[in-house]
């Protein structure tokens, strides 16, 4: 008997009505679910703690929206479980599903007919002279940026042992092939093949105009010495997750042992997922 993991996007109504449909659908196929405690109490069910649910599944639903996506990404890091996303979101680049085709992705995952993509990871890791400030894991990106009020910031940047630049800017995005059509694309990166294995950085309005975004192979270290005085610099890892920085801190980011397995039902074309979400072709 397989067991299925749902978690959904909190606050709203979508989600809780569509597990409503599913928890029969699932029991007539033979699966036992795993809940939150407070999407389990509204079904009248015993619900399992959030950071519990990964280790005691074999498939994990997701539905919401990306947010919602990047958030069990992280939590299920390091664990062989695939995620079914669900779009009940916005745009939903990496939650692809629609509602109407979560029964027959569904169908397919637990028939061991649906494709698993695996995506990348990068781990962010914060030194400070004290010792260590914080690690984090991220599937779309970790960003260097400053407050609206700050001045700009002054990033001494290196790749493995090499000198790369000083940047002078607003921020730093430092992003995986996943989180290329985030952040990173509307700071003016490149759009990177999900499935590639490959680091993005992106200056965030750099002061010099030749500052460009640069495709790094995977296996290199990036390593960011924080010079500015400023008190108004953060670290936010998928825009969820983070702390502030100090003057002196240096951000090491590199590829991450874990990796996010994500179903990619049959049929479904990242091609044609760019023209839909980011409507090219249209006048």
């Amino acid at each position: 008997m397989k067991t299925i993991g749902i978690i959904c996007k909190s606050g709203r109504p979508e989600p809780l009505e569509l597990v409503r449909i599913l928890l029969p659908w699932l029991a007539e196929r033979g699966c036992g679910v795993s809940l939150e405690p407070e999407v389990a109490s509204a079904l009248g069910m015993k619900g399992m703690e959030r950071e519990k649910i990964p280790g005691s599944v074999d498939i994990m639903v997701v539905l919401g929206g990306d947010g919602t996506m990047l958030s069990v990404s992280r939590l299920i890091a390091g664990r062989d479980v695939p995620i079914l996303g669900v779009n009940l979101g916005g745009l939903g680049f990496i939650t692809e599903i629609n509602k109407h085709e979560i029964f027959g992705a569904l169908e397919q995952a637990l028939q061991g007919t649906c494709p698993v993509e695996e995506r990348m990871m990068l781990d962010a890791l914060v030194l400070r002279e004290s010792g260590e400030a914080g690690c984090f894991t991220a599937l779309n990106d970790a960003v260097i940026n400053k407050g609206a009020l700050a001045r700009i910031i002054e990033m001494e940047t290196f790749v493995n042992d090499s000198y790369l630049t000083t940047y002078r800017a607003d921020g730093l995005i430092i992003s995986t092939p996943t989180g290329s059509t985030a952040y990173s694309l509307a700071a003016g990166g490149p759009i990177l093949y999900p499935t590639l294995r490959s680091i993005v950085m992106t200056p965030i309005c750099p002061h010099m105009l030749s500052n460009r975004p640069i495709v790094l192979p995977d296996d290199c270290v990036v390593r960011v010495a924080l010079k500015s005085m400023s008190e108004s610099v953060y670290l936010t890892v998928d825009g969820q997750v983070g702390l502030k920085l100090q003057q002196g801190d240096i951000i090491e980011v590199r590829r991450s042992t874990s990796t996010a397995k994500m179903f990619a039902p049959c049929g479904h074309d990242y091609f044609n997922l760019l023209r839909t979400k980011l409507k090219w072709g249209e006048r």
